[in-house]
């Protein structure tokens, strides 16, 4: 498959992600899910497409695209024809395009229908605003609640289960290194300066690293509480993305003594840099090498002609009881801007289905994730 066409398409498109790449698509396809490629171009004509190798050689008129996730529900039986679509960080179209944004729509909702999809879910980076809400920093974007009345109209509803975050911490990169270190808290620039005082050394990890690497991860989640996915997973999406040239990923590792104490994965893709997965141990810790590492790889993403760094995901709401606040407190001293976005949505063709799917599905993930944060401490030899 001509990967290679498809990227620089969604290069092109406003706001492109590595969501939207084929090398994710990749990823999903090893964990049953299969990707679609939908295109629409400016002479009205909208293709979806199974295989890269069939898109069209002229791809200067594609003026919206998006990589589709579909999975079948069940193999056999009365429903086996049901599905779920699901577009990461997609479609990728100028928002702003009335006419456009609803021919897409259009088609969208019409492919959720001809492939008995129980729903079709969309989270593309739409913003709503920027900086904390109901603060005097706070700009609202006008256009993204015209979206949200629009989406309401056709029948969407706002889902329950978000899978990325809708709110995250930009920080722009274009200014000088000495500009970005003004522009952090006092309190991060030392923690920089502390962990280099203390000896936390950096480096840039390889294939060989990616077993100590999830087994830090590991420890982390549960030290932490939060749920990860089994170690297959990881290394299937780390290996594609550090063996891909664009996008990529690489991880920066934080050793003392020679000793890994912390590690971050960044993802690139054009002209964005993507902190994704952060893990540290509890050895070290008070020599803040977690804070060197998000210093170090700023200036990597800059030096690699990223114009912004994003640190992926802030709180839904911006109080100490939102789950995400104290991430976001080491986040915020970094300097970056708070974008809030338009989040997940559902299109239901069928609401007796979507009701029954939403009804059981989040009893099964809370045995699933119990069962998960059980195996991870059981692959540390724990309880």
């Amino acid at each position: 498959m001509d990967r290679t066409v498809w990227n620089s398409i969604v290069s092109r498109l406003p706001n492109p992600h590595f969501l939207q790449t084929h090398e994710w698509g990749e990823v999903k396809t090893k964990y049953g899910w299969s990707p679609q490629y939908a295109i629409w171009t400016a002479d009205g004509k909208f293709s979806v497409i199974k295989n890269t190798d069939n898109l069209p050689s002229d791809t200067d008129r594609i003026i919206a695209a998006a990589l589709i996730l579909k999975r079948q529900i069940l193999r056999s039986g009365f429903a086996a024809r049901l599905s779920i679509l699901y577009l990461p960080k997609g479609p990728l179209l100028d928002w702003t395009n009335e006419r456009l944004r609803t021919r897409v729509l259009d088609d969208l909702q019409s492919l959720a229908r001809v492939q008995a999809a129980i729903f079709l879910k969309m989270d593309p980076d739409v913003p709503l605003g920027i900086g904390i809400p109901n603060t005097v920093s706070e700009v609202v974007e006008r256009e993204g609640e015209s979206i949200i009345s629009g989406l309401k109209g056709r029948g969407w509803g706002y889902s329950s289960d978000q899978i990325q975050f809708k709110n995250t911490v930009l920080i722009d990169l274009s200014p000088a290194e000495d500009e970005l270190l003004a522009r952090m808290k006092q309190k991060t620039r030392y923690n920089i300066r502390l962990a280099e005082r203390k000896g936390v050394l950096l480096r840039v990890g390889n294939l060989d690293d990616l077993p100590m690497l999830y087994k830090m991860y590991a420890e982390t989640s549960v030290r932490d509480g939060f749920v990860i996915r089994d170690e297959g997973y990881y290394k299937t999406v780390w290996t594609l993305f550090m063996k891909s040239r664009e996008p990529k990923c690489e991880p920066l590792i934080a050793e003392v003594d020679g000793e890994p104490v912390a590690a971050i994965f960044v993802f690139y893709f054009s002209g964005r840099a993507y902190y994704i997965y952060g893990m540290s141990r509890e050895l070290h810790r008070e020599k803040m090498p977690s804070y060197l590492l998000q210093w170090e790889a700023m200036r990597r993403a800059k030096g690699m002609g990223c114009a912004v760094y994003d640190l992926w995901g802030a709180p839904d709401e911006f109080n100490a009881e939102d789950s995400m606040w104290g991430v976001y407190r080491f986040k915020e001293g970094f300097g970056g801007k708070v974008v809030r976005t338009l989040g997940a949505w559902d299109y239901a063709p069928n609401p007796f289905w979507y009701r029954m799917y939403s009804e059981i599905i989040p009893r099964a993930l809370d045995v699933m994730r119990s069962r998960g944060r059980t195996k991870t401490k059981q692959s540390l030899g724990g309880a």
